[in-house]
């Protein structure tokens, strides 16, 4: 029987529903908007109250719940990605973005998400610029390529560069393997948290141009639709790929 979880004044019959319910919270304003609603805010505040321990075991507290002046939803944007997201304004001024996902498990990402969220970031660029030959290279008339899977004609913004195979989990626990560190990261290798930072990074450039040279030696990636993306389950076999992606 699944566990409710209780956040506050509200008792959810299931995490899902609680993810649900913050969903939804989210929805209901714009980028850039402050969260208005009374009820809005309480259930936010009673959020971080729950995700302040969270917060404190990494290195990154809120500064108590009574520290906050209001909430925003804001878009959190880097290299090749965008999401919007929930941020705190304090009464200092401060201010640092939150995770509602994280808050409602009340639990940390852990070192090892850092430390694939830093592999994420290193090749960010690279697989813009990858995404962008892809369609130059094998566009037709309209600017359109087939999705490997389904088919289909999509067009940039609707399409997914996929890792083919080695899959990108794949390729970090081979990283972590070759330098050593697969049963634990050293201190100093992943940026620590701290306001503001919405992805983890490498500390030492050189780090990232490793991993760069490793992944840039292994991938193979493919174009999909994003419908096909999102439903493509793991597979051990290698999928044949007819318009292979290769980064420059």
């Amino acid at each position: 029987m699944a566990k409710p979880v209780v956040i506050g004044s509200r008792s959810f019959r299931t995490q899902s529903g609680a993810l649900d319910h913050y969903k939804a919270l989210l929805h209901r304003y714009q980028d850039g908007q402050r969260i208005v609603d009374p009820a809005d805010h309480t259930d936010l505040v009673a959020l971080i109250e729950r995700f302040d321990p969270v917060l404190d075991a990494v290195g990154e507290p809120t500064k108590g719940a009574g520290q906050i002046a209001h909430f925003e939803r804001r878009l959190n944007t880097g290299t090749g990605w965008s999401t919007s997201g929930f941020w705190i304004v304090r009464q200092d001024g401060t201010e640092t973005d939150f995770s509602y996902i994280d808050a409602v498990k009340g639990k940390p990402k852990g070192r090892s998400q850092d430390f694939y969220n830093a592999c994420r970031q290193a090749v960010a660029l690279d697989l813009v610029l990858a995404k962008k030959q892809a369609f130059a290279q094998y566009g037709d008339d309209q600017g359109r390529v087939e999705c490997e899977l389904t088919g289909r004609m999509v067009t940039i913004d609707d399409a997914h560069l996929d890792h083919a195979w080695p899959y990108f989990s794949h390729m970090v626990s081979g990283f972590r393997a070759a330098r050593g560190w697969s049963r634990d990261i050293p201190d100093g290798i992943v940026s620590a948290p701290a306001d503001g930072q919405t992805t983890a990074t490498f500390v030492d450039s050189a780090v990232t141009e490793a991993f760069r040279a490793f992944h840039h030696d292994q991938a193979v990636l493919r174009i999909l639709s994003r419908e096909a993306n999102l439903q493509t389950a793991s597979s051990a076999r290698r999928p044949k790929v007819a318009r292979p992606v290769r980064l420059a």
